[in-house]
């Protein structure tokens, strides 16, 4: 008896030892969850993601936001190493956007009815490298992004030069394969909808930005790449603000850069001197849409007392000084409590939660081409022309960021033709990239590139005086980010490397359009 109850325990067991192999796949994948993502979703993601907050170098070093304070908050405003803020783009780029990005195109490079996505995937893969080579130089790209599919966790480090170079084939090809007969992502197209033509002049604007980049070291490849851009046989550039790429937030997908300067440390942050002085020399109308003076600034956003924005009463916070030596610094207006009375930026408008957030706009395109044209790069229209656009098309931006009352025309007629701002052949670079300045607020990341490249606005040098001895030598000015610690850490070869390649990991090292 025991013998035979043994002998049908065993057979009961292999049984069920077979019956588990059978069908193994289909009884063990949960019929609630996902198990693969449509690659559309992923790229309104690393859409989404690509608008990453930027504020605490790159606005500080163009110096349109300060703030007097060291600890967490200080990074630009006082020249020094902060990797909190230095690993933001980093991080978030390598990790979310270029993440997503490459298995988009992993997943539709082999569908020919998925061919207009991979290419959008294409395009804005290489603007996030761009923003990476202008942030930090040297950086991980052919080996980027290849952990699932090849296990290269430790990615080597490309020439910046090599990887413009890829970048540039990038915007040419992808653009040039963008097909409108074929099928659109539609709504999941954060940018544009699934508008074929859009993409296409986007494709070229970047191109245009990327070949103005070359204007410091090779004016004949950026001649040759402008031209290229802007042939009409290939779509041509952003035609008016209804083509900027922007990411438009609400309240449930929030701002990541006006959450940061709306929380806790709110009362902290402040407007740069530099660039309150420059619109109130010229009695810019942007000037009510950007700077405030609140009643009672350090108080949350409902309490926050009146909200004055008479252009006359605006003050810029100077740089150089700490939270003690301010009260030193010539016109010091005092605080309110323990807040200053410098002005800040409007929360009601440009620092609203649900701002949107402009990556690529027809204010910038126009002045790139208002450039190019006086420079002789493109012969068709005037540098005045392009200039001019391009200032009023910034100006009906601010529309986007409130209720407040639009900049009318005659606000606009007379800015153009105001001192300064009047376009002048014999100033016109300055000009232009001054304007450029302007346009790129918010956009701080490419505000500071252009700064860089152009050497406009002539800014004064912080000098603050325990800044980074690496900044001094390079002129004053932060001209690159360094690595974050976790990947000179864990990557430390190939870091190691690229930054012997570079000069050094350090904030004075120029990247290689700037040199």
């Amino acid at each position: 008896m025991k013998r035979n109850l043994l002998i049908a325990t065993m057979l009961m067991l292999v049984f069920a030892m077979n019956s588990c192999d059978k069908n193994f796949e289909d009884i063990n994948i949960n019929p609630s969850l996902a198990n693969d993502l449509n690659p559309v979703y992923l790229f309104s993601n690393a859409q989404r993601l690509s608008a990453i907050p930027s504020y605490h170098y790159q606005g500080e070093i163009v110096q349109q936001i300060n703030t007097p304070y060291g600890g967490i908050l200080a990074a630009g405003n006082r020249n020094i190493i902060n990797d909190q803020h230095a690993n933001a783009a980093f991080n978030t780029l390598f990790n979310e956007s270029i993440r997503y990005l490459i298995e988009v195109i992993n997943k539709t490079q082999d569908n020919p009815d998925e061919s207009n996505l991979h290419n959008m995937a294409r395009i804005w893969k290489a603007y996030c490298f761009q923003i990476l080579v202008d942030t930090y130089g040297d950086v991980p790209y052919s080996e980027a992004g290849q952990g699932y599919i090849s296990g290269i966790f430790l990615p080597k480090y490309d020439l910046s030069e090599t990887i413009y170079d890829a970048i540039i084939q990038e915007y040419t090809d992808a653009t040039n394969a963008l097909d409108a007969s074929k099928a659109s992502i539609g709504t999941a197209d954060l940018f544009y909808g699934g508008d074929i033509a859009k993409w296409k002049r986007l494709g070229n604007s970047l191109l245009l930005r990327a070949g103005m980049r070359y204007t410091k070291i090779d004016e004949s490849r950026a001649r040759t790449l402008v031209a290229q851009a802007v042939d009409p046989a290939r779509g041509g550039v952003l035609l008016s603000n209804d083509d900027n790429a922007l990411i438009q937030f609400n309240a449930t997908y929030t701002n990541a850069t006006s959450n940061a300067l709306l929380g806790g440390e709110r009362a902290n942050y402040y407007i740069g001197a530099a660039f309150v002085d420059f619109l109130k020399t010229h009695n810019d109308p942007r000037l009510r849409y950007i700077a405030v003076k609140y009643e009672n600034p350090s108080n949350p956003l409902a309490t926050a007392g009146s909200a004055n924005t008479n252009p006359a009463d605006q003050q810029g916070m100077p740089y150089g000084y700490d939270e003690s030596s301010i009260e030193d610094a010539p016109g010091f207006p005092g605080k309110i409590g323990s807040a200053f009375q410098y002005s800040q930026f409007n929360r009601a408008t440009v620092m609203r939660i649900d701002a949107p957030e402009y990556l690529v706009s027809y204010s910038q395109t126009q002045l790139l081409l208002a450039e190019a044209r006086y420079r002789g790069f493109i012969t068709t229209g005037t540098a005045a022309e392009y200039y001019e656009s391009a200032i009023v098309a910034h100006m009906e931006q601010a529309n986007t960021y409130g209720s407040m009352p639009a900049i009318s025309a005659s606000e606009k007629t007379d800015y153009l033709s105001g001192a300064g701002v009047a376009f002048d052949e014999a100033n016109a670079l300055q000009q232009i990239n001054e304007q450029y300045w302007v346009s790129s607020f918010r956009n701080w990341s490419e505000g500071w590139a252009n700064f860089r490249r152009s050497g406009y606005p002539q800014l004064s040098p912080i000098n603050f005086p325990s800044q980074d001895p690496s900044v001094a030598a390079g002129g004053g000015f932060i001209r690159r980010l360094v690595y974050p610690l976790r990947e000179v850490s864990v990557n430390s070869a190939n870091v190691s490397e690229a930054a012997s390649r570079m000069g050094g990991d350090n904030l004075g090292v120029p990247v290689f359009w700037d040199r």
